[in-house]
């Protein structure tokens, strides 16, 4: 059975699921039929266009990028295979097989409950996330209760982060009462959350280094498809440093370049078609609650794809800028044992936490990028020979040269990486700790959710270009 479900999930994938799960809960918000099927029609086509220019752009950067890692000469044991293959990895484990069903059960419950109001079942086949660290606790523990009990907390871990920044990204990235969820792509949140008021003090909210700043500033070289054109140069130039005398390499450069701005260019327009799939659920939504006075007025949040932020502006320049900067850090961070390589295209959908609760300020998502996803080398460093063993056993061949492999995206996680701990350590008091503190956590969230959303806003207003200096300070 979970084989079955397995094979469903891969091959009708996220354009076809989302849009029938959209469908389904227009008609149950009593949404007219045209405007549900026309909700998952532009679902499907949006979460298709997304997919379609991804999968241009990966072919042309990816090899640059590698080429640049290996320009630098860094020489470190464990590989970054990326997040594709730690998918398949992760749902061809029995631990991994076996939340499919746990995970959609499980996540399903949760909403209905009100335990949380974010619907997570819409983005499914990101619960690989989780299904690797339950794998990697099992192939040690040999117990698939400390295997799943691993992967449950850890999905109600990143639940409640993404109901934390739920609001900050529907507003930010424009998508009604949408929010994404992918454990993976939001954990980073927690801590540019933690960071921002340090930031501020330090005046980074006044650097206004955001895509509308700098178009009013720069004039054309500020517009998006300008700065992606060249930024793309910069990356193509950089891997290609050691064969710029051969007009071939000159051509790649271009390509890279014309690329770059090419995904800045077409998702926003595709963004604008997928947008179009909520309007119906969140007007149906907003009347619903309007008529029922005695209710709690209950604000929900669909969770989708993380594609759907991956070319916004900010979110793109920030995650390309931070390319260089990781292999850097890479090579110099201490105890270091992994070189980034197939995971570093990822960094566009790692930020979009911090990008939201930023307001799109590209300084602090740089800044923050740096110190979080240098720290995630070291989880990536420690996990590594645990998910080599498991790859292998699975029938993952190890590129040429690399002893051990891990994914930079997927594994190099801080915070996530203590709960796995405490479960690998199979030590019931780290343990308790761990599920301790996700309730505490939860109950102080849900006790003062809007006050927490409420200051979230307000931080990220200072990042707006448009505030006054003077608003600002009085704020501080």
């Amino acid at each position: 059975m979970l084989t079955a479900l397995q094979s469903f999930f891969d091959a009708f994938g996220a354009p076809i699921l989302v849009p029938v799960i959209i469908v389904i809960i227009a008609f149950v918000l009593k949404v007219p039929a045209k405007k549900a099927l026309m909700a998952g029609l532009y679902a499907g086509i949006g979460l298709q266009g997304f997919m379609l220019v991804l999968n241009s752009f990966t072919p042309i950067i990816s090899p640059v990028i590698k080429n640049m890692v290996e320009i630098t000469g860094i020489n470190l044991p464990a590989f970054d295979v990326g997040w594709q293959a730690t998918s398949i990895v992760a749902f061809s484990t029995q631990p991994g097989m076996l939340f499919l069903a746990v995970g959609l059960i499980l996540q399903t419950v949760l909403f209905l409950v009100k335990w949380t109001d974010v619907f997570q079942p819409s983005d499914l086949w990101n619960n690989y996330s989780y299904a690797i660290w339950g794998s990697m606790v099992y192939i040690v523990t040999d117990s698939i209760i400390l295997s799943l009990s691993c992967m449950i907390l850890l999905n109600l871990y990143s639940l409640l982060i993404a109901e934390l920044m739920a609001r900050r990204w529907s507003t930010y990235y424009g998508y009604p009462n949408a929010t994404i969820i992918a454990m993976h792509n939001i954990e980073a949140t927690i801590f540019g959350v933690v960071t921002d008021p340090l930031l501020n003090k330090l005046g980074l909210h006044k650097a206004k280094i955001d895509p509308e700043s700098l178009q009013k500033r720069l004039g054309i070289i500020g517009e998006p498809i300008t700065l992606g054109f060249f930024l793309g140069l910069i990356i193509g130039l950089l891997g290609n440093i050691n064969s710029l005398n051969s007009i071939e390499s000159w051509g790649k450069v271009a390509v890279v370049g014309i690329a770059t701005s090419s995904v800045m260019a077409i998702f926003p327009k595709v963004a604008g078609i997928f947008s179009q799939a909520f309007i119906p659920i969140t007007d149906a939504a907003r009347k619903s609650t309007a008529k029922k006075e005695k209710d709690s007025g209950r604000e929900w949040y669909l969770g989708i794809n993380d594609a759907a932020g991956f070319g916004e502006p900010a979110t793109l320049t920030s995650g390309l800028l931070l390319i260089p900067f990781m292999v850097v850090v890479a090579f110099i961070l201490p105890g270091n044992e992994v070189i980034p390589v197939v995971d570093l295209l990822a960094l566009p959908f790692m930020v979009q936490g911090l990008v939201s609760i930023t307001n799109g300020n590209m300084a602090k998502v740089v800044i923050n990028g740096i110190i979080w996803f240098g720290l995630g080398l070291y989880m990536c460093t420690y996990t590594a020979p645990l998910f080599t063993d498991i790859a292998t056993n699975v029938g993952i061949n190890l590129p040429e040269g690399a002893l051990l492999i891990t994914s930079f995206n997927i594994l190099g996680k801080p915070l996530m990486g203590l709960i796995f701990l405490a479960f690998l350590s199979a030590n019931p008091i780290f343990i308790g700790i761990a599920v301790v503190a996700y309730f505490i956590l939860w109950i102080l969230f849900r006790k003062n959710k809007t006050a927490i959303y409420n200051y979230l806003d307000r931080q990220a207003e200072k990042n707006n270009p448009e505030i006054k200096e003077d608003d600002i300070a009085s704020e501080a």
